[in-house]
Order: C-alpha cells, then sequence, then structure tokens
C-alpha cells in the first residue's frame, strides 16, 4: 500500500471521530486469546492478519484496506501472516461499536 493509500484510511478513521495509531508485528507473529476492555477499531496497512474469534468456527482473515470493529471483551486471538502485518488501530468511545465483531471488507 502506498503512502497516500495509508494517509487515505488514517483520513477516513479520523473523519469517525478517532485518532488512528500504528502498530506492527513480524512475520507469523500470535497474540494468544485475550480480550480488551476497550472498544478497537483495525485496519491493515499492509501484510495480513487472522482473527479467531470466540464463537466463530472460521478466522477472520484481513488484508491491506480491510477493517475488524471489535468491542470491549470479545475474546480473540490473532497470527500475522508470512509477511508480516501493519495497521491503523483506534479506540472508539466504549459501547459505540455494539457486542459483536464485524470485519469489513476494502470497501468499508
Amino acid at each position: 500500500m502506498s503512502p497516500a493509500d495509508r494517509a487515505g484510511l488514517e483520513a477516513r478513521l479520523r473523519a469517525e471521530g478517532l485518532q488512528p495509531s500504528v502498530w506492527s508485528s513480524m512475520p507469523g507473529g500470535r497474540f494468544e486469546r485475550h480480550a480488551h476492555d476497550f472498544d478497537k477499531v483495525l485496519v491493515v496497512v499492509e501484510g495480513k492478519v487472522t482473527f479467531g474469534l470466540t464463537g466463530s468456527a472460521v478466522g477472520l482473515d484481513l488484508a491491506a484496506g480491510q477493517r475488524l470493529d471489535l468491542p470491549a471483551n470479545v475474546q480473540h486471538e490473532a497470527t500475522v501472516g508470512d509477511k508480516g502485518v501493519t495497521c491503523l488501530e483506534a479506540h472508539p468511545v466504549a459501547g459505540t461499536i455494539g457486542s459483536r465483531a464485524q470485519g469489513r471488507g476494502s470497501r468499508w
């Protein structure tokens, strides 16, 4: 993804009143099952990551430009793709996402 594309994703999040920050992980990185006490919006900038969500038998694969809205207290785990991942992450006001995680494709 080009720097302009990344800037566009950041601008879209800011237009929603969010303040995105950047994080990345090395290829094959694994985040064990856990939950947060805050809502989280995650947008992949480069690479891929697969989320396992409690109550879902299928992993949610996210690639560049795709988004996950993750409500507080939802148990999840993540596995980073073979080329690593860079994401934008923001924390909306608690309770604004709802109660179910929602993945959004490249047209969000």
